[in-house]
C-alpha cells in the first residue's frame, strides 16, 4: 500500500467533474515580461544555477485552414520568479537556446515535441535537459496526463484554461495572458517536483 492508493487520478482517471470541485490555483509571485536584450541579460543572470524550470510557450491561435503562427511567448519558472519572452522581438536568442540546449538544466512541461518543433523553426538548436510531464506520470502510474489534470491530481488544484485561445502575439500581453502564461509554467515546476517524490516512493 502507498499514499497514493484508492486516490483518483492513479486508481481511475480523475473526472473533469472532480478536477472542477478542486480550488483554483495560480502563480502569485513576480513575473517578468522580457522583450529587450538588457531584460533578457538581466533574465539570464536570475535563472543561473536555478534548476529545475518550468517549460511552456504560447502561440497565437489559428482559425483559417492553413493558417499558422510562430510561437509568440517562451516562459521559463524558477523558485520565485516566472519570466515571460516575447519571442517577436527577442527570437529565439542566443541565451534562450543556450538554456534549452543544456542538458543539466530540467526543463519540464506537457507537449514538449509540439513546442520544441516549432521553436526550432525559429532557430535551429539541439533539445536537451527536458522532462515530459506526462511520460513520467505514465510511469508513476498517473492516469490523467495534461496539465489540468495532472494539477488536481498531484497538487490538489484546477489551473484555469479561459486565456488559452488568444492573441499571445500582441504588443502589450493582457494581466490575464500574463497570469495564465506563467501559472502554466510554474505548475510545470510544480509537477516535476511533485512527481519525482511519488517516483522515489515508487522506487523498490
Amino acid at each position: 500500500m502507498t499514499e497514493e492508493t484508492g486516490r483518483p487520478g492513479f486508481d481511475r482517471r480523475m473526472s473533469k467533474d472532480e478536477i472542477n470541485t478542486c480550488p483554483m490555483g495560480r502563480w502569485t509571485g513576480p513575473v517578468r515580461v522580457v522583450r529587450s536584450k538588457d531584460e533578457l541579460a538581466a533574465a539570464m543572470d536570475s535563472l543561473a544555477g536555478q534548476n529545475p524550470l518550468g517549460f511552456d510557450t504560447e502561440t497565437r491561435s489559428a482559425y483559417a485552414k492553413g493558417e499558422c503562427y510562430p510561437p509568440a511567448l517562451l516562459q521559463l519558472a524558477g523558485e520565485s520568479e516566472v519570466f515571460i519572452f516575447q519571442l517577436k522581438y527577442l527570437g529565439l536568442a542566443a541565451p534562450l537556446r543556450q538554456i534549452l540546449a543544456d542538458p543539466a538544466i530540467i526543463k519540464a512541461g506537457v507537449g514538449l515535441d509540439h513546442d520544441l518543433r516549432e521553436l526550432k523553426k525559429l532557430h535551429p538548436f539541439r533539445p536537451a535537459g527536458f522532462a515530459d510531464l506526462a511520460a513520467l506520470a505514465r510511469k508513476a502510474g498517473i492516469k490523467n496526463l495534461g496539465l489540468r489534470g495532472l494539477a488536481a491530481v498531484l497538487l490538489g488544484f484546477r489551473i484555469s484554461k479561459a486565456a488559452k485561445v488568444s492573441n499571445w502575439a500582441k504588443d502589450v500581453l493582457s494581466p490575464q495572458q500574463i497570469q495564465y502564461a506563467a501559472t502554466d509554467a510554474w505548475v510545470g515546476r510544480r509537477l516535476y517536483l511533485a512527481l519525482e517524490k511519488v517516483m522515489e516512493r515508487h522506487s523498490p
